[in-house]
């Protein structure tokens, strides 16, 4: 998670809007997803809609999340069978790049 944090901020740093950038994850929630949603699900899901800032969700929730520029996948756990599903579901959301970020020996595998 803290690569794909990284990823992030260098992606904003580097010029790109907060609302160009969605990242998912693939086992545990992000937390500022888990941050959010304590506030309820319709608060975290508003915020996608506000399309203000960069919006994290677990990859199974991507067919509630349009597309963005910039999609950073964070493989932080999940079934090697989730992983794999969550890999052209993150290409399919993004427009522009794809940056994926986890265990290289994992990834090799998976694809």
């Amino acid at each position: 998670m803290d690569i794909a944090d990284e990823t992030v901020d260098r992606l904003l740093d580097g010029g790109l809007a907060p609302n160009d950038v969605l990242l998912l994850t693939t086992g545990a929630e992000h937390p500022w997803a888990q941050h959010e949603r304590s506030f309820g699900e319709e608060a975290y899901w508003r915020q996608l809609t506000d399309g203000e800032d960069v919006f994290c969700a677990h990859a199974s929730a991507s067919e509630r999340v349009g597309s963005r520029s910039v999609v950073v996948l964070a493989v932080n756990g999940g079934t090697d069978a989730e992983v794999a599903a969550a890999l052209p579901l993150a290409v399919a959301k993004a427009g522009r790049e794809l940056v994926v970020c986890g265990d290289p020996e994992r990834l090799r595998a998976l694809l």
